[in-house]
């Protein structure tokens, strides 16, 4: 089983991750602590909102692994007043896993979103995956105030809705394949549903088509927009497909301040 490494070469201070699990039950919180232990990170365990901010005085945490629901607490909203005050990675860990309750988490700006009960080896996954992005900062409706977004030489300024190629052509999109570039960019490296696309996307109340009808309206759309800035859509390098789940934006993307 692969452990976590250094982050640089010869960086020390970075060679240990430091992750903090909120969860008010005892078995799960010493259950998702002890993986994470044994595969070579620090986990720091907390029950509540003021444990994890003592946590966050008393040293650097790169990710934080929140429940939902935490007693009286609500992780939501823990979420949200962290997200106002600092760029720390969040993954949700809930229970509810419906369409919208994952949405929500997105929106007060979680980065991932796990629901119980998982894998652990999926867990792992899903935080490294989050670890390994470029810039930390929240997800889908919150990085949408960030105005650039760099990806492989491609440059897309989101005040001014302009995609730029390499070689500085613009590039023409749809409204459609614009807000679905949005949640990619937010999201790189991160597996995402076909059904959590459809729902960023805000199409689920457009149609009474089924689910699958509307899988397919977004691999329609994906495949429309991997025609626009893949070098090669049938071998694509940027948006490619996750078996089993959805799509991945798979390069990874400097987001900025214009």
């Amino acid at each position: 089983m692969k452990k976590f490494g250094a982050e640089h070469e010869g960086d020390k201070t970075m060679s240990i991750r430091r992750i903090l699990v909120v969860d008010d039950d005892p078995d799960m919180r010493q259950m998702m602590t002890q993986f994470l232990r044994q595969n070579g990170t620090i986990a720091l365990p907390a029950a509540s909102e003021s444990e994890v901010r003592s946590q966050l005085e008393g040293g650097r945490i790169d990710l934080i692994l929140l429940d939902v629901m935490l007693g009286d607490e609500n992780g939501l909203e823990i979420c949200r007043k962290l997200r106002q005050e600092q760029d720390v990675p969040i993954i949700m860990v809930s229970a509810l896993s419906a369409d919208h309750q994952r949405m929500e988490g997105y929106s007060v700006g979680a980065d991932d979103y796990i629901a119980k009960p998982f894998n652990p080896e999926l867990l792992l996954a899903r935080v490294k995956a989050v670890l390994t992005r470029t810039r930390r900062s929240a997800s889908l409706v919150h990085r949408r105030n960030t105005k650039i977004f760099v990806f492989s030489g491609w440059r897309y300024d989101a005040k001014a809705d302009q995609i730029f190629s390499p070689t500085g052509v613009q590039v023409a999109l749809s409204r459609r394949e614009t807000t679905l570039l949005q949640v990619l960019l937010a999201n790189p490296h991160i597996p995402l549903k076909r059904e959590e696309i459809a729902v960023a996307l805000d199409v689920t109340g457009e149609t009474s088509q089924s689910s699958d009808a509307l899988g397919r309206a977004i691999d329609v759309l994906v495949g429309r927009l991997r025609i626009k800035i893949e070098v090669n859509p049938k071998d694509p390098q940027f948006l490619k497909t996750e078996r089993g789940v959805g799509y991945v934006f798979a390069v990874d993307v400097e987001a900025k301040e214009a």
